[in-house]
């Protein structure tokens, strides 16, 4: 899925590099090509084999983030993995215990969540762009993933009544936005935090039967699903998503339980098919 290539040590990281893709810079462009900046983000590699991108959301968030403004060339985007259960020697000199998401911007470390998104709307070209004010959507989604983790704790009735309300009311909003995606027909901020917490409410609730047998999103959430199936259609998520066993894995971690061997040497799966309604 990715274009990976082994990273040579660039700020004390040995792990896989990505690389956005883009067209061959031509005319004009060749000439300003040197004006674009680079930008670095240092993610947490899977649980799994210590190399394909890791279940973190906040390092998916960034990610979609910062390939959104690559696709519109106003950056070079390079992200590197980093296996946090053996980080190297010179990752903890330079970065000491500061677990990933890790941003680098011409030299300058950017180390803390908000100061990373805060980095991205503030000083990186055209991200201010993606931080919409919304207030009530910022409102509608601040609850659902901890209403998630909620329901894996308790893995009762009323916990899974509370997550489909929740999520009932994000389908209500769509129904009545009738746009592609939370605030409108263009991407912002809001659904690069909102979707990888969907991807994992839909993958650890219905493929990890582990956690909570007999959860699933409901089909009848019709807007919902058609926001993803939008989302699915993006390089954007696409490129930044964790496979589903290193999703499963992520909670199964949490939880203190130890992953098989058959399932270490499964080849990865993406879940991005759409139910019929």
């Amino acid at each position: 899925m990715e274009d990976l290539k082994q990273n040579g040590g660039d700020n004390g990281v040995h792990g896989e590099e990505e690389v956005s893709p883009a067209p061959p810079a031509t005319g004009d462009e060749e000439q300003n090509s040197g004006a674009v900046p680079e930008i670095e983000l240092i993610i947490k590699a899977s649980t799994i084999d210590g190399r394909r991108k890791g279940a973190c959301l906040f390092c998916q968030e960034y990610f979609m983030d910062l390939y959104l403004l690559a696709e519109l060339k106003t950056i070079s985007l390079k992200v590197t993995t980093v296996d946090m259960q053996k980080p190297p020697p010179d990752f903890r000199s330079n970065f000491e215990a500061t677990p990933p998401p890790i941003l680098i911007d011409g030299g300058l470390a950017v180390l803390e969540n908000e100061k990373i998104e805060r980095h991205i709307m503030k000083n990186i070209p055209g991200g201010h762009n993606l931080f919409v004010q919304d207030k009530e959507v910022a409102t509608l989604i601040e609850n659902v993933y901890s209403k998630f983790k909620l329901m894996l704790l308790k893995k009762d009735d009323t916990s899974i009544r509370n997550l489909l309300t929740h999520l009932k009311k994000i389908d209500d909003h769509l129904g009545l936005k009738q746009t592609r995606f939370l605030t409108g027909d263009t991407l912002c901020c809001f659904d690069c935090e909102l979707m990888p917490r969907l991807q994992h409410i839909r993958v650890a609730g219905e493929c990890g039967s582990f956690f909570v047998p007999g959860f699933s999103v409901s089909s009848e959430f019709r807007n919902l699903w058609q926001y993803m199936a939008n989302m699915y259609n993006l390089d954007a998520f696409t490129q930044s998503c964790p496979a589903d066993q290193d999703i499963i894995n992520h909670y199964k971690l949490q939880q203190g339980v130890k992953m098989k061997k058959h399932e270490e040497l499964e080849t990865p799966t993406y879940t991005t098919s759409i139910p019929t309604v």
